[in-house]
Formats: C-alpha cells, sequence, structure tokens
C-alpha cells in the first residue's frame, strides 16, 4: 500500500487524496504537521511541503501536482470511464490551468493564509510563529474568497464541469480548495447557486466520503459540513 504524507486540511494533500479515490485505491495516511519540520520528513522532502507520496520502491513523489500526473500515469490506463485528464490537448491545457489556480493562485491568497490563522497558529509555539490569528490576513484572505467563489461560480454555471464538458483533476483541486474553507464555514454559499450546485455533486461521490470524516483539534468543523444537501 503506499503512503501518503498529509495534512487533513492541507488543500494540496486533499487534492492527492481525491485522485487516489476516484480510482478507487485505498492509500496509508500519515498526519504531518507542516510548521513542526520533523527532520526525518525533511531528509525525505527539503522542500518541507505536503503532500509527500512514498509511491512503489518508497520512491519518494513530492507536491500536489507531480503527484496526481503519477496517479494519472500508473492508475488512468486500466481505470473505466471518462478520464480526469481530458483527451483533446486544448482541454487538457484548460484542465491544467485550473488546477494551478486553485493549487497555487487560491491556497496562496486564500485557503492556507487563513488555515495558518484559525488552524495552525493555535497549535505552534511562539518559536514556531503561534499566537493569537492576525485578523488583517484574515480580512484579506476573505476578500480574496469571495472574488474565487465568484469565478468558481461563473465556471460552474457556464460549464457542465469546471473545465468543460466532463469531470476532470479541475474539479478534484476546485473540490480540495473549497472543502477546506467548507470545514472552517467560511463560504458563502446561498449566493452563489451554481457553485454551490457544483459542489454539492463533488461532495456526494465516494471518493469525497474520508474528507468528510476528518477532524482537526483546534476547530470542529461547521454544523452543515458533513450534509450533502446542505
Amino acid at each position: 500500500m503506499l503512503t501518503l504524507f498529509h495534512y487533513p486540511l492541507s488543500q494540496p494533500s486533499r487534492l492527492v487524496r481525491l485522485a487516489f479515490g476516484e480510482y478507487g485505491e485505498d492509500i496509508a495516511l500519515v498526519e504531518e504537521k507542516p510548521w513542526a519540520r520533523r527532520p526525518e520528513f525533511v531528509a525525505v522532502n527539503p522542500a518541507n511541503l505536503l503532500p509527500l507520496l512514498l509511491a512503489e520502491g518508497e520512491q519518494a513523489v513530492a507536491g500536489a501536482e507531480v503527484i496526481i500526473e503519477y496517479v494519472d500515469e500508473t492508475r488512468a490506463p486500466l481505470a473505466r470511464g471518462e478520464p480526469l485528464f481530458p483527451g483533446g490537448p486544448l482541454e487538457r491545457a484548460e484542465t491544467r490551468r485550473l488546477i494551478q489556480w486553485f493549487t497555487a493562485k487560491m491556497n496562496a491568497e486564500v485557503v492556507h493564509p487563513l488555515v495558518r490563522e484559525r488552524i495552525f497558529k493555535p497549535q505552534m509555539t511562539a518559536d514556531e510563529g503561534g499566537g493569537s490569528p492576525d485578523t488583517r490576513v484574515m480580512r484579506t484572505a476573505r476578500a480574496n474568497l469571495l472574488l474565487h467563489l465568484r469565478y468558481t461560480n461563473w465556471l460552474a454555471g457556464s460549464r457542465n464541469w469546471l473545465a468543460g464538458d466532463n469531470r476532470s483533476y479541475a474539479d478534484l483541486a476546485g473540490a480540495a480548495a473549497w472543502s477546506v474553507l467548507d470545514y472552517m464555514g467560511e463560504v458563502p454559499w446561498g449566493e452563489h447557486a451554481a457553485a454551490k450546485e457544483w459542489y454539492a455533486r463533488m461532495k456526494s461521490r465516494p471518493s469525497f466520503r474520508p474528507l468528510l470524516a476528518d477532524r482537526v483539534r483546534t476547530l470542529v468543523p461547521a454544523s452543515h459540513y458533513t450534509d450533502l444537501d446542505f
């Protein structure tokens, strides 16, 4: 069984978990605190970034975008149904653009700042940068959240799935991002019907069930987090 070093509310880690889940493959999960810089973890992953996959032969594969390419190359040829990377080059390009949008841009502008302030800092020591949340950081992240939610709403309202006609890794990347914010109760879904309907479809997939069971010590999930008909 493959092993994934992750954190429950790490957006990139959730993307990888969804990818394996879509192919029906169980993986062993090892929770890694991103702020701890555990020497044994840094030894195999000098960037100290999550997620990290120990693949066949204990080979380390680091980074969500790299890992899902590995997953697709090794699992997709044997899978049934529509591929998660579309067949045409332009469709693949759009899928990869949106993967990067969610895993790089949205994570940097919204998800990671809110997770750091609300989830990480209460668990971190003073030497690690812990302490009270920075309200200025959270205000900026919440303003950015609305911009990203409007864009997701436009994508979901103008296409069948985020990148086009068929479900793809772009939907997994988007669902990973919004699920973290949904856990924290940060998303005003009621004002963005198309995004909410798309997220409900993703939330109802079997690959999503393990994410709905996630819990972190410092914050319980929003009351609607596990509700498929929220």
